[in-house]
This record gives structure tokens, C-alpha cells and sequence, in this order.
């Protein structure tokens, strides 16, 4: 008769956060359904009290994250947020409401915060985070989270997280996709991964588009932050099994959640420092000279179109982008087939080309590619869409 194997007993992290001071009256009350919890109870309220937590960004991931955190008793709440809240934020981003479009994200959030709980410190960071401040900035907390929608950001807090210390808990978004993870090079017990044993290397530019490229549902931020800020109350009070060693990816389609085993990439270099995160994910590529070069302004565009000049404009975004709004004169080639070579031959060679997108990053991709294939008298339009409509014609929508 064979045995069976014996169970892997799991081994829990250790609290990442010592207890604080005792909870007031005011505090038992407030926290009292956590204090019920046996695996919470008083001490791990008071860690949670004692905690310092880092959230970059105050978007759909960041939303979510802070308004939780804060209703659980995180003691800090630290915000890296420098942009300002836009009416397409609404749709996903809720702790913003109508009357903050137009004011930084970072002082909207903390309003709504102090709302919620009066008792939590909110630290505002309004910079750019980059590699000569996230060290720094990482090691004056415990915890980071991180929801950003770029490979290079994601590269750099998984960097100088492993150069401060600290584990982060890591959340990702796109159209009704999610994923979480938590990464923690220093984990006691040989335990530690980060990032790159997910990703060793970014995708290509535009492979992955961002939020704000491709969409995403609304809703979807609610269920992969809530997972972001249970992990980080798991972590502080050093209850359950994290995600630390595994990817959990959630589809909202299918409703349905899976979780796959993460192991060290035993290929991977040690981090010894913060690099240049745009040349290492590629987002500047190697022909951004001539690209930059070949850029024309939504007036000069205007312009062109007005007077007797013949050209060529090219939408090469998605056929619901230009459902949604377009210029006038245009024609719709997507991205894709244009850097797959196939659309190539349905341009013309007799005269000047403009392409565009919603914002130009998407158009400059496609213009190095027909800067490659000897299309000479090509440009982008500076902006895309959204600055042709700022500038051009107010009576455009934008998305």
C-alpha cells in the first residue's frame, strides 16, 4: 500500500509591524468588529495602528487601497500622486469625486481619507517618483503598494524596494483582467522574490497598453484593490498566507480566480542600483531622434489640413477609439498593422503622412516603423487626439 506525501505545512510571515500604542475608547468602538476577529484581536489592531504604509498613486488601484486601509486603522497613510483628477478618473478612481476635478489627486484623496477616519496621519508626496528618491522615500515605511499602469515605474518601486528592504504588495489592471502578488526580496527563510522573477524583462512598447490605452472596467479596481489591502493587513499583523510565491489572477468575465506558483528566476542579477527605467523597458527607442524630429503641432496640423496641400492623415488607433471621436479627413490603419508590415503597401508614397492616436505614443511607435521602411516625408501629430481637441476643436469629446 503506498502512503501518501505528508502535508506541506505553510509557514507563516511574522508580523511586519510591532504593536502600537493601546487603543482609546474611541478606537475600541470604531475597530471593534476587527477586535472580535481572535486572528486580529487587540494587538493586531494595535500593529495596524503603528503601521506606516506607502501607496503609489492615488488612481483605480489607489482608490480602493487608501479608503480601506484607512477605515482599518492604518495609523499612516503615505500618497505618491503628482497628477490632478480628470472627469475620466470618475469612472474607477473613487475616492475622487466631481467637485475635486481639477485638484491634485494626492489632496482630494486626503480630504476623502479625513472623512473617513480623522485618526490616520496622510503624508502627501506630489513628486515624480524616480530613482533619486524612491530609496529614500521607501525606507521611512514599513509597507509599499503599488498599482501603477507602466513597466518602468514598476521596475523601479520593485528596485528600490529591494534596495530599502521592503516588501510591496504589487497590483495590476487591464479591460476586466487583474493580478496581484507580493514581492519581498528580504522574506525571512529563503522565501524571497520580486518582479523580475515574474517579468525578467519588459515587454516590448505597446504590447501591453496602458489604462488609459486600452480601458478598463470600472468595477474591476474595487475587487483587485480590496485583494491588495487584505494583503497588506496580512502582512502588518502577520496573519495568513500572502501572496508572497504566487500570482493570483482574477477574470471578471468569467468570474473566476486562479493563483500560480512564482518561483526565483535563477538567471537573474543581484539589484546593486537604480538604473535608467525608460532606456531599460524601452520606452525611449533607439530612434527617438528622428521620431522626435518628425512632430507636428495640432496648429501646424490645422494648418496643413487648411490649406492646399495634399496629405495623407492616419488614425491608427482601434476602430472604438474612432467610434468615439475622430478628425475629420482621417483614415483608421490600427497600430498593429502597421508594425506588422501589412498595411504598409496602402500608403502612399507621393506624399506627406500624418498619423495620430489619442496622445502620440502609440503614433510614434508607427512612425518609427515607417521612418524604417523609407516613408520620408512622415510625421506624428504632437498629443494625439486629446491635444487636437484642446487646442484645435473644444467641440470634440475626449475619453
Amino acid at each position: 500500500m503506498t502512503s501518501l506525501p505528508p502535508l506541506v505545512e505553510f509557514a507563516a510571515l511574522p508580523p511586519l509591524v510591532e504593536p502600537g500604542a493601546d487603543l482609546t475608547r474611541e478606537e475600541v468602538a470604531r475597530y471593534s468588529r476587527h477586535l472580535i476577529i481572535p486572528d486580529v484581536g487587540v494587538t493586531g489592531q494595535r500593529r495596524l495602528k503603528n503601521a506606516r504604509v506607502l501607496c503609489i498613486g492615488a488612481g483605480g488601484l489607489g482608490s480602493p487601497v487608501l479608503l480601506y486601509l484607512a477605515a482599518a486603522g492604518v495609523g499612516t497613510l503615505g500618497i505618491v500622486e503628482f497628477d490632478d483628477v480628470e472627469s475620466s478618473n470618475l469612472q474607477r478612481q473613487v475616492i475622487h469625486g466631481v467637485a475635486d476635478v481639477g485638484r491634485p489627486k494626492g489632496e482630494s484623496a486626503r480630504d476623502t481619507i479625513r472623512r473617513i477616519n480623522d485618526n490616520v496621519a496622510v503624508r502627501l508626496h506630489p513628486v515624480r517618483l524616480d530613482r533619486t528618491n524612491a530609496v529614500e522615500l521607501f525606507e521611512q515605511y514599513d509597507l509599499i503598494l503599488d498599482g501603477t499602469d507602466n513597466f518602468a515605474t514598476r521596475y523601479l518601486v520593485n528596485d528600490a524596494a529591494i534596495l530599502a528592504g521592503k516588501p510591496y504588495v504589487w497590483g495590476s489592471i487591464f479591460r476586466f483582467e487583474g493580478q496581484v502578488s507580493v514581492f519581498w526580496e528580504a522574506a525571512p527563510g529563503g522565501r524571497g522574490l520580486n518582479y523580475r522573477d515574474l517579468y525578467p524583462e519588459a515587454p516590448p512598447p505597446g504590447m501591453v497598453p496602458s489604462c488609459a490605452e486600452g480601458g478598463v472596467l470600472g468595477v474591476l479596481c474595487a475587487s483587485v484593490g480590496s485583494i491588495m489591502a487584505t494583503e497588506a493587513i496580512k502582512l502588518i499583523t502577520g496573519i495568513g498566507e500572502s501572496l508572497l510565491g504566487r500570482l493570483m489572477i482574477y477574470d471578471a468575465l468569467a468570474m473566476s480566480y486562479r493563483t500560480v506558483t512564482l518561483r526565483r528566476d535563477p538567471g537573474r542579477v543581484p539589484v546593486t542600483e537604480l538604473v535608467d527605467y525608460e532606456a531599460f523597458c524601452g520606452v525611449v527607442p533607439d530612434d527617438a531622434d528622428a521620431v522626435a524630429e518628425s512632430t507636428i503641432t495640432p496648429t501646424e496640423l490645422h494648418r496643413l489640413l487648411e490649406s492646399d496641400r495634399e496629405i495623407e492623415l492616419i488614425d491608427v488607433r482601434e476602430p472604438v477609439e474612432w467610434d468615439i471621436v475622430h478628425i475629420d479627413g482621417a483614415r483608421l490603419i490600427p497600430k498593429d498593422r502597421i508594425l506588422s508590415g501589412e498595411a504598409l503597401a496602402e500608403l502612399p508614397q507621393h506624399k506627406p503622412i500624418v498619423l495620430h492616436c489619442k496622445t502620440g505614443i502609440r503614433s510614434a511607435e508607427a512612425l518609427a516603423v515607417l521612418k524604417k521602411a523609407g516613408f520620408a516625408d512622415a510625421t506624428h501629430l504632437q498629443g494625439g487626439v486629446l491635444a487636437w481637441a484642446q487646442q484645435v476643436d473644444p467641440s470634440l469629446p475626449v475619453y
